[in-house]
């Protein structure tokens, strides 16, 4: 048998509308705090006639009150029971009928719009009896589950705009729309996220094999940088004052070579766990979202959740920067059987072993191009995005972009992706003039002054160009460049090495590649490309 629920609504004094205190009963047999119904009875003294509160009998004579010992009994525990046991906690839904302490409702009306815990619950299917009330988990989220505009059950769900609806919007505004339950649309997008959440698994295992390897390679790197040092300090020991000079640049160059090295290989391996995370994150918030049994409920979280974290565009490969060692020791043990004339010309092939020298061909720039796209958030109200956000042309016209922050007031946008180590990158304009930069992620977006420019600041670096020539300007300081723009067909190449500070820009033509300015400088931030365009006529395209 079920045990009796006792409410604290039972035991409230009608005067003081808290809990009986000190309870009395009066002769009709209703129950006051003894203090209440004193004060009430000492205010009709002067009229000799003494009445109950709550139903209005009259006595003649001032009746005498005695205490009700079992109900301060059944008060004194309601008291002290545990708030955790009888009242809603922070999580749970409260029901919307209990006076003074709420309960926790057990189930939530779809059409009263209310929810009750058990009690209030019995008496809300024995006054709606035969009447065709939908009930459903409690839930604090009935009004978002409601059409506002007809008061319906959302229970559609309308494919065309992707938006729940109810069976009215179906035969009104989202007539002729693809549309389906809600509980269909939920089971089938439960499925593509089991599809998609299983990818994310697949690439958090290939993620932690590729860190391990990763790890191991670093190590061993190091390993066989401090071999290749303790070899040349044993053998350029041995030598006279001249190799003595020598072995001290070739142990600065390895010794340079593995800090860069290294440094670029963590980075990657930053790069790498906090991708993991990322996915590890995502995989758990799918997980929390498909536990949601309410198809509304859960198809409108689903709406805003970002389904598959891209990964980051970072150097391809970090494993190609932990070069070997071994050609180096094999010449440094050369150096010791050879005489002092024949070490100069092996100094140079050691020093060209370790260095990473700056692309010569167009194929060798294009191993370190990656995917660009523009970020719409940064986009100027007067820029056009197109082509997957690949493209972006002026217009006189105002775009319909949300506020944002990051917004330039300037005619500019930056791409999503930053440049961490070397990259390269090619871009098709036209029109009468375009910029193209690079920029850190701080630079300021909004005001009229000079400040939001490219090139116009210490945080960007700007190619200016039109149809007659070509200007770098940084920090405010503007640079007219001899090299000129090609007649027929705009394209400029520009690669960035972040760690060694050079920023080179070049004209394509076909697979040759011309300088037209360079800089070398210390980059403190991760570089951003970006564009300013001009308003009528003016495109910039990433190949």
């Amino acid at each position: 048998m079920a045990e009796a629920r006792i409410s604290q609504d039972e035991f409230i004094c009608p005067v003081c509308l808290d809990l009986l205190k000190d309870p009395v009963a009066v002769p009709c047999g209703h129950s006051y705090c003894k203090s209440c119904i004193t004060d009430c009875w000492d205010q009709e003294e002067e009229k000799g006639v003494y009445s109950c509160p709550q139903c209005r009998q009259t006595f003649s004579a001032r009746p005498s009150l005695a205490k009700n010992a079992i109900l301060a009994e059944v008060v004194e525990k309601l008291k002290t029971k545990s708030p955790a046991d009888c009242y809603a906690g922070s999580g749970d839904v409260r029901c919307e009928v209990c006076t003074g302490g709420k309960y926790a409702a057990v189930k939530s009306c779809l059409v009263c719009l209310s929810s009750y815990c058990e009690s209030h619950l019995e008496q809300h299917e024995g006054l709606f009896k035969g009447k065709r009330h939908r009930l459903t988990e409690a839930t604090g989220r009935l009004q978002e589950m409601i059409c506002h505009d007809h008061d319906k059950l959302l229970e559609v769900f309308c494919r065309t705009e992707e938006k729940c609806i109810c069976l009215l919007c179906v035969m009104d505004e989202h007539k002729n729309h693809d549309t389906v339950s809600a509980a269909a649309q939920r089971t089938e997008t439960q499925k593509q996220m089991k599809e998609t959440q299983s990818k994310i698994q697949e690439r958090i295992q290939q993620g932690e094999k590729d860190l391990h390897q990763l790890r191991e390679a670093v190590e061993s790197h190091k390993c066989s940088a401090q071999t290749a040092v303790e070899d040349t300090e044993r053998i350029f020991t041995e030598l006279i004052r001249y190799v003595e000079r020598s072995r001290s640049e070739v142990t600065q160059q390895i010794r340079d070579q593995e800090k860069s090295a290294v440094s670029r290989a963590e980075e990657g391996l930053e790069r790498m766990k906090q991708e993991i995370n990322d996915l590890r994150r995502t995989d758990k918030e799918m997980e929390q979202l498909s536990e949601i049994q309410d198809p509304v409920h859960f198809l409108q979280n689903f709406q805003t959740f970002s389904a598959s974290p891209k990964s980051t565009n970072v150097d391809d490969n970090p494993l190609r920067f932990l070069k070997s060692f071994d050609g180096m020791r094999e010449s440094i043990r050369q150096l010791g059987q050879k005489l002092q004339d024949f070490c100069k010309e092996e100094l140079k092939k050691i020093s060209a072993s370790v260095t990473d020298p700056i692309p010569k061909t167009r194929t060798d720039f294009l191993q370190y191009s990656h995917p660009l796209t523009l970020d719409p958030n940064t986009a100027n109200k007067h820029l056009h995005l197109s082509n997957g956000n690949r493209a972006v042309n002026g217009s006189l016209e105002e775009r319909t972009y949300p506020d944002h922050p990051e917004r330039f007031d300037e005619l500019q946008v930056l791409c999503r992706e930053s440049v961490c180590g070397r990259g390269y990158w090619e871009i098709e304009w036209r029109g009468d003039y375009v910029s193209i930069a690079v920029s850190y992620r701080s630079i300021v977006r909004k005001g009229p002054g000079g400040e939001c420019y490219f090139g116009a600041n210490d945080k960007s670096w700007s190619l200016e160009c039109s149809n007659y020539k070509y200007a770098f300007r940084h920090n405010d300081i503007e640079t007219e460049l001899p090299a000129k723009p090609h007649n027929l067909r705009h394209r400029v190449g520009v690669f960035v090495d972040h760690s060694a500070g050079t920023l080179i820009f070049y004209n394509i033509h076909g697979d040759t590649m011309i300088p037209i300015h360079s800089v070398q400088t210390t980059f403190t931030e991760p570089l951003y490309p970006g564009f300013w365009v001009d308003l009528v006529g003016t495109s910039v395209k990433l190949c």
